[in-house]
């Protein structure tokens, strides 16, 4: 072997890259031992092979233009990657063969995958702190801002370039914040909770230290909780659990009392004492005039004064008088003989008056009666006979009457509409029952009452939530308890959601809640101070500092500020 034999080999050696030289026909007739140690093939498997078998991913012999032009691509051998550098030789325009050049480049590739692993960590880090709810703020171990999360602004109002690259020394020495909770855990190495003022607002921040396996300290993750929300919540839990303690006692003083009522929902102090006189009179045989608007519970008191009688046992017949033609009304109420009319049942057929012998006769709407049937009733309820239609013969009737009438009677009388001697046998024992909105205390347990039967009847469980409940408690309800009744049923079949709130009513419903929570059945002072609270809260929403507020309430700002800690009231952001 001459020197330049010798000097050859040894450069070979001593290069870390593989080689391979090629000829023409694309046969290696030379490669250092690199390539060797790359591919795992001994000298005489590679020298005189084929470039395109040996390394068929290249592809060389298959495309003309890498006899012209340089080429560069990564290939993977025995889970090792390599850049591969293909040159071209060529004598006087003639192609007479080629070289090849191999580098290991899997370490890069390695780094290039973890520096992948590590963006994707950090942007997936990134996420969960802005889907945190609270405020996340990031610091390395000297107290430097790393990361903000997007609610730290919303809750404070400060933007996370104010923070981020300071050191909390620094933010505090601005005046951003009033003291570091990142500082105490630097101190500590301990978590540390501290309540904070972040630009006048105060909040709740949690800072605890993060460690590396050695134990030193890497990172100071802080929480950050906007009190004012935790101070609102809490309250409107305790009004929850007040209001739910209320109704409960409501419901169960329902229950137990609904027997000795006979039906009748009420926690009404007017109500109360009716029911007590009702069941008072029910045991005289006196008349008894219910007067009231329609739909507040006519027929409820009739049935209770019934119920506690001593006819109890006997009929209880209702008979509506505005239902019936005029012209049939006679014949229900005292009956007819055969033949009598056209269309007469030949038996004939006996009256409402006889059915309810030794009962109870109910006259619903006795307003409505015209004034040649108000004689024939005034002669029944003196005599206590009737005569049939189309009869002669008087029949004995032993009933008690009761009557009922959501108009003004006596105005009647005055006007010759109705007979004054009728009214004032009917009238013996009059009972005025309220209308609903005199009685508001009625309608949350009358609620329950509708809901728990509609629940019963449809196979449902419904609710209703708070804002919902006081709603319904502040509507006039000029149909009383039988249009509450109406429109309870309608918001449980009409919903799909079992908790019914304020945005499933209709809007005309809505629209008497402003008014609502300034109901009067509360002391003064309470209302007062909700109210003064409601005021606050507006201008400070509207000019947003306590100097301008101040000023346009005509106070001063101490004044102002002394208020709002006294209603825990905050400037909003």
């Amino acid at each position: 072997m001459n020197k330049y034999d010798l000097f050859f080999k040894k450069l070979n050696e001593t290069i870390k890259n593989g080689i391979a030289f090629i000829d023409k026909d694309g046969v290696i007739f030379y490669c250092n031992e690199r390539l060797l140690q790359m591919t795992g093939k001994t000298e005489q498997e590679v020298m005189g092979c084929s470039i395109d078998r040996l390394f068929p991913m290249l592809k060389i012999g298959e495309s003309p233009q890498f006899q012209r032009e340089d080429h560069e691509q990564n290939v993977s051998l025995d889970e090792n990657v390599y850049h591969v550098s293909w040159h071209p030789v060529i004598d006087e325009d003639h192609f007479i063969g080629g070289v090849l050049y191999f580098r290991d480049i899997s370490e890069k590739e390695q780094l290039k995958q973890s520096l992948n692993e590590v963006q994707k960590l950090n942007r997936q880090l990134d996420s969960i702190i802005n889907a945190s709810y609270d405020a996340m703020y990031l610091a390395d171990e000297s107290g430097r801002g790393v990361k903000v999360s997007r609610a730290y602004e919303r809750i404070t109002g400060v933007k996370p370039e104010e923070l981020i690259g300071k050191k909390m020394s620094q933010v505090v020495e601005e005046g951003i914040v009033s003291e570091s909770v990142t500082e105490k855990v630097i101190g500590t190495q301990e978590p540390v909770t501290i309540v904070q003022n972040v630009r006048g607002k105060e909040v709740l921040v949690t800072g605890s230290p993060v460690f590396d396996e050695k134990g030193d300290l890497i990172n100071v993750v802080t929480n950050i909780r906007d009190i004012s929300e935790l101070n609102e919540l809490k309250k409107d839990l305790q009004k929850m659990k007040a209001l739910s303690r209320k109704y409960y006692d409501e419901l169960a003083e329902i229950k137990n009392s609904k027997v000795e009522t006979d039906g009748i929902i009420t926690q009404s102090t007017k109500m109360k004492q009716i029911i007590n006189v009702t069941k008072r009179v029910a045991h005289y045989d006196s008349s008894i005039l219910i007067l009231g608007e329609s739909g507040v519970g006519k027929e409820l008191i009739a049935r209770l004064v019934h119920n506690n009688s001593n006819r109890k046992t006997s009929p209880f017949i209702k008979v509506n008088c505005g239902a019936i033609p005029h012209e049939l009304l006679e014949s229900e109420l005292f009956g007819y003989e055969g033949g009598a009319f056209t269309g007469a049942n030949k038996r004939g057929k006996p009256g409402m008056f006889e059915l309810a012998n030794n009962g109870t006769l109910f006259l619903d709407e006795v307003g409505e009666l015209a004034l040649d049937l108000q004689v024939k009733l005034l002669r029944a309820v003196q005599e206590l006979e009737i005569t049939r239609v189309g009869g002669t013969q008087s029949i004995a009737v032993n009933v008690r009457i009761i009557s009922a009438t959501n108009r003004d009677l006596l105005k009647m009388t005055e006007e010759g509409k109705f007979r004054k001697d009728l009214y004032y046998r009917l009238n013996i024992v009059p009972i005025h029952v309220p209308p609903l909105r005199e009685r508001r205390s009625d309608i949350i347990p009358l609620t329950f009452y509708f809901i728990n039967k509609f629940n019963k009847k449809y196979g449902m469980n419904k609710s209703f939530s708070h804002d919902a409940l006081t709603c319904l408690k502040n509507q006039e309800w000029s149909g009383n308890v039988r249009e509450l009744e109406n429109y309870i049923e309608r918001l449980v079949v009409m919903n799909e959601e079992d908790h019914i709130t304020l945005d499933h009513f209709p809007s005309e419903v809505k629209g008497s809640e402003d008014s609502a929570n300034y109901d009067v059945n509360r002391p003064l002072k309470e209302i007062l101070k909700e109210f003064e609270g409601e005021i606050l809260r507006n201008c400070l929403k509207n000019f947003k500092t306590t100097r301008k507020a101040a000023e346009v309430l005509g106070i001063n700002q101490s004044t102002l500020v002394r208020k709002m800690q006294k209603l825990n009231i905050s400037v909003p952001n």
